[in-house]
């Protein structure tokens, strides 16, 4: 239910009122839930009232648990809502009208009893043996509801609520239930980051005075995260790398309220899962606590489910709820079970069904007779099927234009908007506060800055700007980088903004992707790019994806900061010069930054940070290392790569709208057109200086966006000339140069082009890099052979 609609719960005092949480749309896209049940989905935040805030009055079914920990028992609850006197949504019972009308005077089926349920006689068999329902009795408007999305999604229906036939997906945004990609345990490092932005936020609203009430959470004060998960997927490096990220929090005193859910059927498709390997292995996560149940005793698992979310939601602390189940079928359509479980097993897995298993506890409570139920049941699975056949008949996504309308919105005048505003603010009321960030003296008063230090002072405005911004990586807080860019922000923000976070990449992004998804603006960075590989799919599978499964509704802005290329002098091999980002640019929707020049960078990050806060984009912003603390273009001394930093004042003129390149006119810049990015453009600079001296005039396009690529710019440029020479500092198979020469092709260019490109090699230590890099002298040959064409 929503938040507003949804009673107090008698057993939590602390209860939030309603109407909390109703600001997630504006926020974060995420309207938050008072009624999502733990382990409905892959990932979900629960409010108040969907779980109590004590435990069950059962027995401790706590494992290894320390009883000074119990809290005392709430009274049950009953969620869910009561049973409707009419019919629901028009669906009706069997064929033939057997079902005696809903709702109707004097029929059995409409008729309620004083205890609440509906009087009528069990259904009995006709002369084919067939049992046939003989009371008329609707699914809930909530269930029915529910079916209806499940099997909306099944036959991709456009009219699904949340992905709107472009995934089979499970969730709801409106109840905060997250939906989750195919992916492997992706979706685990996420709810762990969500968690810690949850509780971020909850302190936040704490501390602050009732005065400032904005912006306020928009999760209520009791929020927990609950995410799902199968067997199998405890051997995922993602699984392996959230259970660790959590449990290292815990052990550092920071809170994260996630409870972790495991449907152990002991099944990964046909690999078992050893026996005794899942509860081994979930009890030894450190700083995770631990409960179990038999996911096929209804009782058991409800009251257990409670105690856990009880547990996390008191303490604030991640735990897992082991869950025992049995999975009938095979895992997909195509799947076979007999082809590797005998027919014994399959036989008592039957046996076992919890629905069965339910059938039998109520009637030993005589609570139903085996009669009515067989009737409910032939009744839903009537219903149902009507349902299927409603939706079979609903339309699908018919063009190329609808598909990929909610994949990555472009607003390019209220993002220039937003940084319009940022600069009126910064000289406005928040004058006071900037000049005390910066000690005193505004970077636009400390002389031009390097890439580095003008990265460091944008940062520092963006933090400014935006109260729910933080930053956080390896080595980001207390050392400022390994490069020093962001050094003195944790001084000036507190550790609660600026942060380090442990050494795991794959971590690092999922911290981000909660915290965007509960209404953050995280600037995650990855020390290097090569690093940033073994955790993309964090980027491809889950970022990427998420407004794209949820048409918009449910979004996880974010600027992930990479410092990344080559030519760095000292230091290097492969990792730490690194020239790949072919598989940055291959996920759709993603935005790629890659600045070269110190007033470029500053501009380019507050575009990034105004596209994640408006259009709720994944930016990925490549810093070129070698370029961090350049100072100098043509000769020792000059100074020309240093810039200044604009003041706010001039921040709507300067900006830089994402898609759109910079051109440098060299010489008479009518003969070559170069197309390069990141350290192509000093060498491009100083190459064309060197021919302009030989009377070839070029004119230097610097991409500075190589997703989505300014092709309108691209076109217009090479048109020029008619004589292109495109510079790629990436690898020749798989890098920019590619799709730069295809955006040629594809709108008609007819002039002449060629490519300088590194050699399809790792980058090598020492002066060997040199042989499989792009150089300056390559880059003058070739525009030497393009004019003698």
């Amino acid at each position: 239910m929503p938040a507003d609609a949804m009673p107090a719960d008698p057993a939590q005092p602390d209860a939030a009122p309603a109407g909390v949480g109703q600001s997630a749309a504006a926020a974060a896209g995420v309207a938050p839930s008072d009624a999502a049940p733990a382990g409905a989905a892959a990932a979900e935040v629960v409010q108040s009232g969907g779980t109590p805030a004590g435990p069950s009055d059962s027995a401790d079914r706590e494992v290894d648990g320390d009883p000074a920990d119990a809290v005392p028992p709430a009274a049950p609850d009953h969620p869910g809502s009561p049973t409707p006197t009419g019919t629901s949504d028009g669906v009706t019972g069997p064929p033939g009208g057997e079902a005696g009308a809903a709702g109707e005077a004097g029929t059995p089926g409409g008729e309620i009893g004083a205890s609440g349920g509906e009087v009528g006689e069990p259904g009995g068999e006709d002369a084919g043996g067939v049992r046939m329902a003989a009371v008329r009795r609707p699914v809930a408007p909530a269930y029915t509801e529910a079916a209806r999305d499940v099997l909306r999604g099944m036959v991709a229906s456009s009219q699904e609520p949340l992905a709107g036939g472009r995934h089979k997906v499970f969730g709801r945004a409106d109840l905060a239930v997250v939906p989750t990609t195919s992916t492997i345990a992706s979706h685990l490092p996420r709810a762990v980051g969500m968690g810690l932005a949850v509780e971020r936020l909850r302190r936040q609203d704490a501390r602050r005075a009732p005065a400032h009430a904005d912006p306020a959470s928009p999760w209520a004060p009791d929020a927990i995260v609950v995410c799902s998960f199968g067997d199998a997927s405890i051997n995922h490096a993602s699984a392996t790398a959230a259970f660790n990220t959590a449990g290292w929090y815990d052990h550092t005193g920071l809170r994260i309220p996630v409870l972790f859910v495991c449907e152990d059927n002991g099944l990964g498709i046909s690999v078992r899962s050893p026996q005794g390997w899942v509860a081994t292995a979930l009890r030894a996560k450190p700083g995770i606590r631990y409960f179990a149940a038999d996911g096929a005793d209804l009782v058991g698992a409800y009251e257990a489910a409670r105690e856990a979310a009880a547990w996390v939601r008191r303490h604030r602390r991640p735990a897992v709820l082991h869950l025992s189940t049995i999975r009938l079928l095979g895992h997909a359509g195509a799947d076979v079970e007999s082809g590797y479980r005998s027919a014994e097993e399959l036989t008592a897995d039957l046996a076992a069904d919890p629905v069965v298993a339910t059938a039998r506890r109520l009637v030993d409570a005589g609570l139903a007779n085996g009669a009515e139920l067989l009737d409910r049941y032939d009744e839903i699975g009537w219903q149902i099927r009507r349902l299927a056949e409603q939706v079979l008949d609903e339309p699908k996504l018919g063009s190329p234009a609808e598909v990929i309308a909610p994949l990555a919105p472009r607003r390019p005048v209220r993002v220039a908007q937003a940084v319009t505003d940022a600069g009126a603010r910064a000289t406005g009321p928040g004058a006071g506060a900037r000049v005390e960030a910066f000690g005193g003296k505004p970077p636009e008063l400390s002389g031009p800055l390097t890439l580095a230090q003008s990265i460091n002072a944008a940062l520092t405005d963006g933090l400014l700007a935006y109260p729910q911004m933080a930053v956080f990586g390896e080595d980001v807080a207390a050392k400022g980088g390994v490069y020093g860019v962001t050094k003195g922000l944790r001084d000036r923000f507190g550790a609660a903004r600026v942060f380090d976070t442990l050494l795991d990449e794959t971590s690092v992004l999922g911290l981000g992707l909660g915290a965007g998804l509960a209404g953050m603006l995280p600037v995650p960075e990855i020390q290097y790019l090569a690093y940033l590989h073994s955790a993309e799919d964090q980027l491809r599978g889950e970022a990427a994806t998420m407004r794209f499964f949820s048409q918009g509704a449910l979004r996880n802005p974010m600027v992930v900061r990479v410092a990344g290329l080559a030519y760095q002098e000292g230091f290097g091999g492969h990792f730490h010069n690194d020239n790949s980002v072919a598989v940055l640019r291959d996920v759709p929707g993603l935005v790629i930054a890659v600045p070269a020049r110190p007033d470029d960078a500053a501009a380019m990050l507050r575009t990034c940070l105004a596209s994640a806060a408006v259009d709720g984009s994944v930016c990925v912003f490549v810093e070129p290392i070698a370029l961090y603390h350049t100072r100098d273009l043509y000769s020792d001394g000059d100074g020309e790569w240093l810039a200044g930093y604009a003041e706010p004042g001039a921040w709507a003129s300067g900006h830089v709208p994402v898609g759109r390149a910079r051109v440098y006119g060299v010489g008479s810049a009518e003969d070559v057109t170069i197309v390069t990015f990141g350290n192509g453009v000093r060498m491009s600079l100083r190459a064309a200086s060197a021919l302009a001296d030989e009377g070839i005039g070029c004119r230097v396009v610097d991409l500075r966006w190589l997703a989505p690529l300014p092709v309108a710019d691209l076109i217009r440029e090479a048109a020029a000339t008619g004589r292109v020479l495109v510079v790629d500092e990436t690898r020749r198979s798989g890098g920019v140069g590619e799709g730069v020469l295809a955006a040629l092709v594809d709108a008609g260019y007819v002039g002449a082009a060629r490519r300088v490109a590194a050699i399809d090699c790792f980058v090598p230590l020492g002066p060997a890099a040199r042989q499989v890099l792009v150089s300056e002298e390559a880059i003058t040959q070739g525009a030497r052979t393009l004019l003698a064409r």
